[in-house]
């Protein structure tokens, strides 16, 4: 009698079973199969349909549906084109499948039971892509697109470049010729200062643990440019509007610039850090709440090292370009590592919907002061004026960008724990 090392007398197995093996082709009668939890003696005494008269005769013993099997029909793609049983129990627990439910197939966890799936699918008919895939799993080294991406020494230089052009644009901005050049030609120097940025930070968000291709929303880019133009300009704004600032354009912070583009390097190294780390834990667990458990510190820890590495290059870029905005440009800092590594992992709804709160917050801060001009009105703005009066014009992005980040950070200690983050 063939049995198999997890099988489990489920009805919804057997009727998957019954679709894969049609019953004029292997001669048993599926409805016996379909009563297998409430009538167990029909797997035990099955019948033989014979000739086209059908007439019924016993059978020998037959052993329970393999429920594995019907489980292995049910995501034969995802087993067929998984480079190791790691991807295939990601995909389960997408789909909805966790320990308990591997506990019905006679398993002790979800990796157990992909380990099985992993064994059983045949690998003799797959195709040159997914053939390839193991090879691109490798590393960056392995296969013929290793030549296509840049190693581990690119990569930094590429996190150092937002930074070095960042800190070059305005220290041209500051030369004398510029400071004392007509409005137009500052207007021009900025132009191209910004948009060497902007490029550096492309380069560097195409390539090496920051990169997120097809998984970026067009409303993360949008949230982002405001966010760092209020950084700058916010504080000129909000002093304007309560009439402790002069007239004309408002003044810009170049300090938390400057800082938070050296702050990508850090990014990319703890992005890096824990996507292998994680990998790592996800290869030793022995279920999902192991590496879950494991998971949440590691994100906590990775998330600590990058604060205390920004808050640094924020004082160093102070001491050339002071700036008062230390808190606020801390966490809006944390708020944009926070998003993009759930971005990187999948998660870029919520990621908008982060960075989309701290800039409804941060409008509505001027919208309220310009609306208590308005007769009879005063009351919109004294929100807004008590906390800039108790805590300075800093602490509208700070409360702004902490809490989202709050947010955020609890988002992604549940999300990020899950074994489908990893699969990718």
């Amino acid at each position: 009698m063939r049995t198999s090392r997890s099988t489990s007398p489920i009805t919804e197995s057997a009727g998957a079973d019954e679709r894969g093996s049609p019953a004029g082709a292997s001669g048993w009668d599926t409805r016996s199969a379909a009563h297998a939890d409430t009538h167990p003696e029909a797997l035990l005494a099955g019948v033989r349909v014979d000739g086209p008269a059908q007439t019924r005769q016993p059978a020998a013993r037959r052993g329970p549906a393999d429920p594995v099997k019907a489980l292995m029909h049910r995501h034969r793609e995802l087993c067929e084109r998984a480079v190791d049983p790691l991807e295939i129990a990601a995909g389960l627990e997408a789909h909805g499948l966790t320990d308990r439910t591997a506990a019905r197939f006679r398993h002790r966890d979800i990796f157990s039971l992909a380990e099985e799936l992993y064994a059983r699918v045949p690998r003799g008919g797959e195709t040159t892509e997914t053939a390839e895939r193991p090879a691109r799993a490798a590393g960056p080294s392995a296969g013929p697109s290793a030549g296509r991406r840049p190693g581990r020494a690119g990569h930094a230089l590429l996190a150092l470049l937002p930074g070095a052009v960042c800190a070059l644009a305005l220290a041209v901005q500051s030369t004398e010729p510029l400071e004392v050049a007509e409005g137009t030609v500052r207007l021009a120097a900025g132009a191209v200062g910004v948009c060497g940025v902007v490029v550096a930070l492309a380069l560097c968000l195409r390539r090496g643990p920051l990169r997120a291709e097809g998984r970026t929303v067009a409303a993360v880019r949008l949230w982002t440019l405001w966010l760092l133009a209020y950084a700058a300009y916010g504080e000129g704004l909000q002093a304007q509007l309560m009439g402790g600032g002069r007239d004309g354009s408002w003044p810009m912070t170049a300090g938390p610039l400057v800082g938070l583009a050296l702050g990508v390097a850090p990014a990319a190294w703890c992005a890096h850090l824990f996507s292998v780390r994680a990998r790592r834990r996800l290869g030793g667990s022995r279920g999902l709440e192991e590496f879950a458990s494991g998971a949440r510190p590691l994100l906590l820890g990775v998330v600590a090292m990058f604060v205390c590495a920004l808050t640094a290059l924020l004082v160093l870029a102070g001491l050339v370009f002071p700036h008062k905005a230390l808190v606020p440009a801390v966490a809006l800092g944390i708020l944009l590592f926070l998003a993009r590594l759930l971005i990187v992992h999948g998660f870029p709804a919520s990621a908008a919907a982060g960075l989309g709160a701290a800039c409804a917050v941060e409008a509505a801060a001027p919208a309220l002061l310009l609306a208590g001009r308005l007769p009879g009105c005063g009351f919109l703005a004294s929100p807004v004026e008590a906390v800039v009066g108790a805590w300075g014009t800093g602490a509208v992005p700070a409360l702004a960008c902490g809490a989202a980040a709050l947010g955020l950070l609890a988002h992604a200690t549940a999300a990020l724990s899950r074994a489908s983050a990893h699969s990718g």
